[in-house]
């Protein structure tokens, strides 16, 4: 009798129980939008190298978490090093003529702006000569002149035209000997005006020397960037997903080298019902729950719904020519923001998760 009663007492227990449950499970299905179709999702990055060469070294593995900046993979950079090298040594030249250039610049400048005005002197000189010797020699010609009237009048003496007629001719040498000086000293002055213009050269060639050191600076800055981009780096800090070469091999630009991401920006990727699709506003909270981790449940954020169906970005489209027509709901693509401090770095992209919205405002 006492067993017979404890079986239908526990028999009660386990109906009650197991009524609460159906009715729990049923009141959910009712007040609830449930989503299968839901992964953890990252952006993937592909990593690779526009310069091709022998991979010389790999720093990580698989699995690794990498700081940003960190190099994780170095491409032979013995030509491309040679290479800035030599530009190096070019620019190197390039400044050591125009030093070179400047520096005689510098000293025919000074050189013949010294003997330009020497030689300006020597003109102003021989002109002020000239004209005292002109001067002397018209008033040698009037004395002449009055003495050849005297001596024609008998009024003057042999011996005073013998005197003015040598002064007379002294005069004129003077003349033509002032006139030479003067005659010199301006073609001085035309060869150091001449020489001076040696500088608008000097310059011009200071002026090809910059075209050519912009030129060679421009491949310096190739070579600099060909030599840095041997050297992969992680862009931001992360997590290394795959490592596609091994140390040894030889790549070409382009080519797949690691895949990396940033495991503080996962994401729930669900596919939802376009029935349900109002549901999943923007700002609306869910409930996350991961297969990886039974009876862990996440509070999610609706943080964007895509602008068409996932049936608009198939390869294939599926158009109706015939009449025939199976109506089928589609699917709006959403994604979901989860805390970092929730997950906790568990999340892992390609994980299946469960997504839960009330249909309740």
């Amino acid at each position: 009798m006492t067993r017979r009663i404890i079986g239908r007492a526990a028999a009660v227990v386990i109906g009650g129980a197991l009524l609460v449950v159906a009715g729990s499970w049923l009141m959910k299905q009712f007040t609830h939008i449930h989503v299968d179709d839901a992964r953890i999702a990252a952006d993937m990055v592909v990593l690779s190298s526009r310069m091709p060469g022998w991979v010389t070294e790999i720093t990580v593995a698989e699995g690794d978490s990498v700081s940003q900046g960190t190099v994780i993979l170095t491409i032979d950079q013995r030509i491309a090093a040679l290479d800035l090298r030599n530009v190096e040594a070019q620019l190197a030249g390039v400044a050591a003529r125009r030093a070179e250039l400047e520096a005689r610049i510098v000293m025919i400048d000074h050189q013949t702006a010294s003997q330009g005005e020497a030689q300006r002197a020597r003109v102003e000189a021989a002109e002020a000569a000239l004209a005292g010797a002109e001067a002397q020699f018209e008033l040698a010609r009037a004395d002449f002149t009055r003495a050849q009237e005297l001596v024609t009048t008998g009024a003057g003496t042999r011996a005073r035209f013998d005197q003015s007629r040598a002064a007379l001719d002294s005069g004129r040498q003077a003349v033509l000997a002032r006139r030479a000086d003067l005659t010199n000293a301006r073609a001085t002055l035309t060869e150091v005006n001449a020489a001076r213009e040696q500088l608008n050269v000097l310059r011009r060639q200071l002026d090809t020397l910059a075209a050519e050191e912009a030129s060679l600076s421009a491949q310096r800055e190739r070579a600099a960037l060909d030599l840095a981009d041997r050297r992969i780096v992680m862009p931001f800090n992360g997590r290394v997903d795959r490592v596609f070469v091994d140390p040894g091999e030889y790549v070409t630009p382009g080519q797949r080298l690691l895949m990396v991401h940033d495991p503080d920006a996962v994401r729930v990727d669900a596919n939802v019902k376009e029935t349900d699709i109002r549901h999943f506003r923007p700002g609306r909270r869910v409930t996350v729950t991961v297969d990886a981790y039974p009876g862990v449940v996440l509070d999610g954020t609706v943080d964007r719904v895509g602008q068409a169906a996932t049936s608009e970005f198939a390869l294939l489209p599926n158009p109706n020519p015939s009449g025939n027509f199976t109506k089928i709901s589609q699917r709006l693509p959403v994604r979901i923001r989860v805390p970092q401090e929730q997950e906790q770095g568990r999340l892992r992209p390609g994980m299946m998760v469960e997504v839960e919205a009330s249909i309740r405002d």
